[in-house]
């Protein structure tokens, strides 16, 4: 018996919510699930007047993993990175691993594993320009300037890397300029 209830009730639901008249809308089980408010992202809530008030970052806020740079994007800025702005991380095997690999990820592409300018971008003619470390006159301040903000034709890495990575690269930037690591290997043979 209640199967056959159930086969009728079914039925029934079935042609009361089949209609073929288009002028009047069907009967909607929870309509405030099909018909929504809409509601701009970041627009005021009617129900909640402040509610913009808690999309703005507090003034002064600084996202997690990222730094505020003390030199402002001019110039001076730069020449003044260039002057005193120095390398707060220590010189260690771990940092100069990792900065090599970070430059190997974001920077040998332009600028080589050598740091001679002949990336793989460079060598099929896509940028023209990237320079030398070692014919530059730069600093871990400057290193650090063009990372954060970029230079040229160069665009800012500071999404990218976070400030620990930043300097990390630094300081693989310098040892490469100086001549302190060994140059890579252009043999396809050789057993590393």
């Amino acid at each position: 018996m209640k199967k056959y209830l159930i086969a009728l009730l079914s039925v029934v639901v079935l042609f009361t919510s089949c209609n073929r008249d288009r002028s009047k809308p069907n009967i909607q089980y929870m309509p405030d699930m099909y018909v929504a408010v809409p509601y701009e992202p970041y627009g005021i809530n009617p129900k909640m007047p402040d509610s913009l008030a808690s999309l703005v970052p507090p003034s002064g806020a600084v996202a997690r993993g990222h730094s505020v740079m003390d030199y402002p994007f001019t110039s001076e800025g730069y020449n003044q990175a260039l002057a005193e702005f120095k390398n707060p991380l220590p010189t260690t095997d771990e940092n100069l691993a990792n900065g090599k690999k970070m430059y190997d990820i974001y920077c040998a592409v332009c600028h080589g594993e050598n740091g001679d300018g002949q990336g793989v971008l460079v060598k099929n003619g896509k940028f023209l320009g990237v320079p030398n470390y070692k014919d530059r006159a730069i600093t871990e301040g400057s290193i650090y300037y063009v990372i954060y903000y970029g230079r040229n034709m160069m665009g800012s890495h500071a999404g990218q890397l976070t400030e620990k990575e930043r300097w990390q690269v630094v300081q693989y930037v310098q040892k490469l300029r100086n001549g302190l690591l060994p140059a890579a290997s252009t043999d396809a043979n050789e057993v590393k």
